[in-house]
């Protein structure tokens, strides 16, 4: 830890604690009663965890809350799976909540857990081994109590549905002491009477110990050992039982239980209509076409004398056309010949007009040539004589002469020297090295 004289940041010390106290306590159970509970916008919960000495803060992460079959509410008694921590940005001690279930009920819970988990193992969840629910039971049977609002609910729903279909109760306690043996016990009875092909196990909604029956490891062995497929409609649409994982079909409710065991009846006659209908158009349409083609076939029947009549025209009709195809192909093949002669004709090379062409071309080519040359022999001369009119030397003979100085840079302008200094002078024969007396200013103009 930290020397007895350190001095630490409020950050460390809320740290510190925070390790120790996580490193201290282990998961733990934490029985309460909820109070100043908060659903916040992010989806965690945060609540208070109280009884009648003390309190502590609590949160649940969304991600925990998947596992919940029920809501929490103020004044709801629950037990809670949590790490004990310290939330070091405001230093408050807080339970991090694992798991949450209604008090009490926390030996069922882990009972039911057991059992499920023992059962998936052996398969008996598989969809595999589930059966499908024949489309038109002859016989309905349900395992239920005869008090039951549940087999009422059913009774109503098959009667909607289909008043035709027979069915069969047998009776049992849904819950109480040995409730779980008789349940079973009813199931075997219709396996053994095998006058059903389909059983309901139902009953109404209620606490876990109402249904805890279904639960049992007795009633779901005697639903996976049923030859008859059977339909599970336990509870209300948040209840679940080992019953339902286990049964054929889940059913949110006994209603709905008995809606899945058999067809609408209205909805059979509607759709039966419907096809009615349509049977009715497709066969007044193939007689339609029938009809059709009667008459077509009719309008094609013809007397003998007068299809021999019709093929002896057709023999005429052929007979002209091979005349006519033979005098007609004669003449292209004479307008054919004759006009590949004249091709012919176009295209016989005419040797001396080519030669007598070739001869002026060859003359207008010696004319161009010599044109030419003579042009270029006069810009040639005029050249020269203007060269010659620019040549240096002819100015130095007029009696100029070029002055430089040492540098070779040529002096045209009096300004440009200084007195006592050096300059080369050129004439047209020879030249001469001079110093500069001193210099003169132009003359104004």
């Amino acid at each position: 830890m930290f020397p007895s004289d350190s001095v630490l940041s409020v950050r460390e010390l809320n740290l510190a604690t925070k390790r120790l106290i996580e490193g201290g306590l282990p998961l733990v159970w934490v029985r309460g009663e909820i109070s100043n509970f908060v659903a916040a916008s992010s989806g965690h919960w945060y609540f208070s965890l109280k009884d009648e000495q003390a309190q502590v803060r609590c949160v649940m992460f969304r991600h925990k809350q998947q596992y919940l079959d029920f809501r929490p509410a103020n004044g709801m008694l629950v037990e809670v799976h949590a790490l004990a921590t310290l939330y070091e940005a405001r230093g408050e001690f807080q339970l991090t909540l694992e798991r949450m279930r209604p008090a009490g009920q926390g030996a069922l819970y882990e009972a039911f857990e057991r059992l499920k988990e023992k059962l998936s193992e052996e398969g008996l969840f598989d969809a595999a081994r589930k059966r499908e629910l024949p489309a038109f039971p002859r016989q309905i049977g349900i395992v239920t109590s005869p008090q039951a609002a549940a087999l009422r609910d059913a009774l109503r729903t098959l009667a909607n549905r289909m008043p035709s279909v027979p069915v069969v109760l047998y009776p049992t306690p849904v819950q109480g002491e040995g409730a779980a043996r008789k349940i079973a016990q009813a199931i075997h009875t219709a396996n053994e009477r095998a006058e059903c092909d389909v059983l309901i196990v139902c009953r109404g909604g209620g606490s876990i110990e109402d249904l805890w029956s279904f639960n049992e490891e007795v009633v779901a062995r005697a639903i996976a050992a049923s030859e008859i497929p059977v339909i599970s409609g336990v509870g209300h649409e948040t209840d679940f039982t080992i019953a339902d994982f286990v049964a054929d079909l889940r059913a949110a409710t006994p209603t709905a239980a008995a809606q899945a065991a058999v067809p609408d009846r209205q909805a059979l006659l509607h759709s039966l209509g419907k096809q009615g209908q349509q049977l009715t158009q497709a066969l007044m349409r193939q007689i339609e076409r029938r009809m059709q083609q009667v008459d077509y076939l009719q309008r094609r029947l013809v007397h003998p004398a007068q299809r021999i009549q019709l093929q002896t025209d057709r023999l005429d009709a052929l007979r002209r056309r091979l005349h006519l195809a033979q005098n007609t192909g004669i003449a292209q093949r004479q307008w054919h010949w004759r006009s590949l002669m004249q091709r012919l004709g176009v295209l016989a090379p005419d040797v001396k007009a080519s030669q007598n062409l070739l001869s002026t071309y060859s003359q207008r080519t010696q004319a161009a040539m010599t044109r030419q040359l003579e042009r270029h022999e006069d810009r040639l001369l005029a050249l020269q004589q203007h060269l010659h009119l620019l040549d240096p030397n002819r100015v130095l003979a007029r009696g100029y002469s070029l002055v430089r100085n040492t540098q070779g840079g040529i002096v045209s302008d009096g300004r440009q020297v200084r007195a006592g200094e050096a300059l080369d002078i050129t004439f047209a024969q020879g030249g001469a090295r001079v110093q500069v007396q001193e210099t003169v200013e132009p003359k104004a103009v």
